[in-house]
């Protein structure tokens, strides 16, 4: 059993972190596993070394522990460019110069990754990529070329053997960037579902935020013959209005609980954890 705690370096950690953090660490243990500790450092314009320097300190004030050494994502490139051309080579993807203000204009529903693509695009071949254009995902393209249903296992609150709702992936998720416009970063859908056969994960340890993109990562396994991990969602920690933690929203840093004299015994009892 092989599990990981996958943060990245956009912000200091908070509460909602370490509940994350302790939940994949206490499963991994529960199960005889090992935890491992990944940066998700894809983002060349918010990430940070003294963000991904703060992450090791706050988790090693945790307690927490994990081998070495750490993988770090924004050191394999090479390996995201060479998907990307194995997707490429079945015709799956195309370039995309919309921006936000485009998609909306265009008449994009809300969906679960922000705006639901429109497929402004999607007729225009790889091969005319431009500058500074994004590099998109036929999901129904893809999903067309699957013989077989697409099957994983949750376990926790909602465990049970699910298929990849294909209803989901075109009507609430869409066609997802896989390498962003201008920066040419890989895109976390691509980056985190390559990592996790890189690393052999067997169980997917998050947040329920991001259990609606299991789908995707389902689909994009079965396209790149990866093996499908077992998914655990955990539940959010919240804030005192019922929203979830985010560094967006400059939740509460751990450090500044630490500056205050929190012990890591008070931070555990405050998220749950006895």
């Amino acid at each position: 059993m092989k599990t990981r705690f996958a943060p990245s370096p956009t912000g200091p950690l908070h509460l909602g972190h370490a509940f994350s953090a302790l939940t994949v660490w206490s499963h991994a243990q529960s199960l005889g596993g090992v935890a491992l500790l990944r940066i998700e450092d894809t983002d060349s314009t918010r990430c940070k070394p003294e963000f991904e320097a703060a992450i090791f300190d706050d988790l090693k004030w945790l307690g927490l522990k994990w081998p070495e050494p750490v993988l770090r994502q924004s050191e394999h490139d090479d390996e995201y460019i060479a998907v990307l051309g194995k997707l490429a080579a079945k015709g799956l993807l195309y370039p995309c110069s919309c921006s936000r203000k485009d998609i909306i204009a265009a008449g994009a529903r809300p969906g679960e990754d922000g705006f639901v693509y429109p497929g402004t695009c999607r007729k225009r071949p790889l091969g005319q990529r431009k500058p500074g254009d994004a590099i998109r995902l036929n999901v129904a393209k893809a999903l067309s070329r699957i013989d077989d249903e697409m099957r994983y296992e949750e376990t926790g609150a909602k465990a049970g053997l699910y298929r990849a709702s294909v209803n989901m992936l075109t009507k609430r998720i869409g066609d997802p960037v896989l390498q962003r416009k201008e920066t040419g970063d890989p895109a976390y859908h691509l980056a985190c579902v390559h990592d996790d056969m890189r690393q052999e994960i067997t169980h997917v340890v998050r947040g329920t935020d991001l259990q609606a993109f299991t789908p995707l990562h389902v689909l994009l396994q079965t396209l790149l013959g990866y093996r499908t991990p077992i998914y655990h969602h955990h539940g959010l920690i919240l804030d005192e209005d019922g929203r979830r933690l985010a560094k967006i929203d400059k939740s509460k840093a751990i450090s500044k609980y630490r500056a205050e004299g929190f012990s890591r015994s008070d931070i555990r009892t405050m998220i749950g954890f006895r």
